[in-house]
């Protein structure tokens, strides 16, 4: 019947385990869906920061650096409103998009599940809001209105 013999040529569908299989054959191992405590993890890129205990501290001051850049730029004076100019609006678009981008590679990061990246992340979120963002570094002393959150709405 038309060249239909009841068997099928087409190869079936791999299993969601073969992905991950393939992975631990040409990474040396799988994916964590989990967090886990160690120095041994890939972030960001292939590789890095490989088993080096130098270069996993090099990778967890960068992350923390990076959360609290992205405190700065969320609360620095080139994101708050100002007189419209097209050239203004460039400034702010441009600024806007260096802070998403920065916020997405520490999200993607955070994805490793490795814990000290967590915590340097958090630690640089937490240090970057405090010095930028929190009442404990700004001068108050003539503006009475404390009741209200710093926002950019």
């Amino acid at each position: 019947m038309n060249g239909m013999s009841g068997s099928s040529s087409v190869a079936p569908a791999p299993s969601p385990s073969d992905f991950f299989q393939h992975r631990h054959r040409h990474h040396g191992g799988m994916m964590h869906m989990t967090f886990f405590w160690g120095k041994n993890t890939e972030v960001l890129f292939d590789g890095w920061p490989g088993t080096s205990l130098t270069m996993y501290w090099v990778c967890l001051a960068a992350i923390f650096a990076f959360s609290a850049l992205s405190e700065w730029i969320s609360r620095c004076g080139v994101m708050k409103a100002g007189p419209a100019t097209f050239g203004g609006g460039i400034v702010q678009t441009v600024v806007y998009t260096v802070r998403a981008g920065l916020s997405y590679l520490i999200m993607l990061a955070v994805m490793s599940f490795n814990g000290g990246v967590f915590l340097a992340a958090m630690a640089g979120f937490g240090l970057g809001f405090m010095i930028f963002g929190s009442r404990a570094f700004k001068d108050t002393a003539g503006n009475h209105t404390h009741t209200d959150v710093q926002s950019h709405c």
